[in-house]
């Protein structure tokens, strides 16, 4: 891999990562304003309840996946010099799908009461099933924001273009904090469902119009439906439209089964996901969104070596996510209680969270991987395969669910979740070594086999000195976690130090370089 692209790429990680960083900061903000005004209770199920069927409508129009699919197709007219072909392609999609996509939302908000009983089957309380349809209602319009937003973004993706995508999360996520501190004491949670909407607007679709017009976007009022490259996009989307991905099955599984558990285990899953993902976002969102491109461009070179270069040290990278995970197992309920424990989010809706969470983490560094090795498959431009794959490994996992809810309630539910992505993100890297002969994978497994066998003992070392050197202090007071949770904070980086050092780790050593850039980017 050439010295350039290395820069480019770390240049691109370093903009993104502050973006994702930011975002689940504010994003924590939004969930810590949904806790303190409601805790977690059945009106947050019901806000969690009304994401579903948009969120389908957006999996339909495979709006989630517009980079990856779009990306490799607008990257090879700008490698042959096509350019103006591209954005006639560009046009065309945004038509038709943007189309389509008003059709279905009509029909969604025609049929929701109907669909709320289908999706959330568990959710019986006539109250709760109102709300969650007039919040679904509210919400579903933001999809087309998201879809043409998401053409908006891969276009700038294309043209190595970062920072103006990077706002996107960031003002969506202060859009659903304003609707709810500005109309929550007058419609409870619908005011965040206006937040969305607002967010979804503002962030993800007008602001990133005005970024794609920057790189010298083009737009056709065109619905050339026989066009070869509308095709072309349909066949690499179909899959993607008709498989169960891991970020979409985990979302619709853990608010289908969660309707059946008692009311605020959907709103306690979620904090504990979106605390989660806080860590997945900084390492793995980051680094899959900021490579991509490059992914791509490699592919359409036929540089497939390069590629599993690549491939393979973002997965090194990765692997740092386990020793973190371990940290964060540890401090569950200092952690829940610190960003959530206020208002009327209670001690019990701790309980509830922390449990959550401790189960999540199990499936941190598989998330994380997910994101990176899926877009392996995406740059070449091969969506059946993973789609086909992905739906099997996620149908093989229902059993999990289902044990789960049954024995284990909100922890068992967090466990399945976990299981889940390990095993598709297993199933999916040894697929593409086999497909790709990626000769290196090896060394790839026996790395994240070094991390947890060090992560595993430093876990146990924390517990002990947690209990028997912290025992005097009082964990369920807001000091007593903020202080707990800074004294294994400082002991956990010197032995993260002390692992780069003994073990030779250069990917601990590059995350704090990493740091030190996105620290360095703020000041500027």
């Amino acid at each position: 891999m050439s010295q350039s692209l290395n820069k480019k790429i770390g240049a691109a990680a370093i903009i993104m990562m502050a973006s994702i960083f930011l975002s689940r900061i504010i994003g924590f903000g939004r969930e810590m304003i949904i806790a303190h005004t409601a805790g977690a209770n059945g009106a947050v199920d019901a806000y969690q309840v009304a994401f579903i069927i948009p969120d389908i409508l957006n999996h339909i129009v495979a709006g989630g996946f517009l980079s990856v699919a779009f990306i490799p197709i607008f990257s090879t007219f700008l490698a042959t010099d096509r350019e103006n072909e591209g954005w006639r392609v560009f046009s065309i999609i945004l038509n038709v799908f943007g189309l389509f996509l008003i059709v279905l939302i009509i029909i969604g908000i025609i049929f929701t009461p109907q669909l709320i009983s289908l999706m959330a089957p568990g959710m019986e309380e006539p109250g709760l099933r109102e709300s969650a349809i007039r919040m679904t209602r509210i919400i579903m319009p933001a999809q087309f924001f998201f879809f043409a937003g998401g053409l908006f973004t891969a276009v700038q993706f294309a043209k190595e273009r970062f920072f103006i995508p990077a706002l996107a999360p960031l003002v969506y996520n202060l859009g659903i904090i304003t609707g709810g501190l500005c109309l929550g004491p007058w419609l409870g949670m619908e005011g965040f469902s206006w937040g969305v909407l607002a967010g979804a607007f503002f962030g993800n679709c007008f602001l990133q119009y005005q970024g794609a017009k920057k790189v010298g976007m083009k737009y056709y009022m065109i619905f050339d439906i026989l066009h070869p490259q509308l095709k072309k996009y349909i066949f690499l989307t179909l899959p993607l439209i008709v498989g169960l991905t891991m970020t979409f099955s985990t979302e619709f599984f853990f608010k289908f089964f969660g309707s059946y558990l008692p009311r605020g285990s959907i709103a306690g899953l979620n904090y504990g996901l979106r605390t989660m993902l806080m860590v997945v976002g900084f390492f793995g969102q980051a680094l899959g969104v900021a490579s991509f491109p490059f992914m791509s461009r490699l592919m359409a070179q036929g540089k497939m070596e390069e590629m599993n270069k690549l491939l393979n040290k973002t997965l090194r990278y990765l692997a740092l996510i386990i020793p973190f995970s371990i940290l964060v197992m540890i401090l569950n309920k200092e952690i829940v209680l610190l960003l959530f424990q206020h208002g009327k989010f209670d001690a019990n809706a701790t309980d509830i969270t922390s449990q959550a969470l401790f189960f999540l983490m199990i499936g941190a560094f598989a998330f994380g991987a997910q994101t990176i090795v899926v877009r392996g498959f995406y740059a070449s431009q091969n969506t059946l395969f993973p789609s086909i794959y992905g739906s099997i490994s996620v149908i093989l996992s229902l059993p999990f669910y289902l044990i789960g809810i049954n024995t284990g309630g909100v922890g068992g539910l967090g466990l399945a979740i976990s299981f889940s992505v390990i095993f598709q993100v297993t199933l999916l890297y040894a697929l593409w070594n086999k497909k790709s002969k990626n000769k290196k994978s090896g060394k790839v497994y026996l790395y994240y086999l070094k991390i947890m066998s060090l992560s595993i003992p430093l876990g146990f070392l924390l517990k002990w000195f947690k209990i028997n050197a912290l025992y005097g202090i009082d964990a369920s007071t807001f000091m007593g976690s903020l202080l707990i949770s800074i004294i294994l904070g400082v002991l956990f980086a010197v032995c993260f130090i002390a692992m780069a050092y003994i073990f030779n780790i250069k990917e601990i050593f590059e995350l704090i370089t990493r740091v030190a850039g996105i620290l360095r980017f703020k000041k500027n």
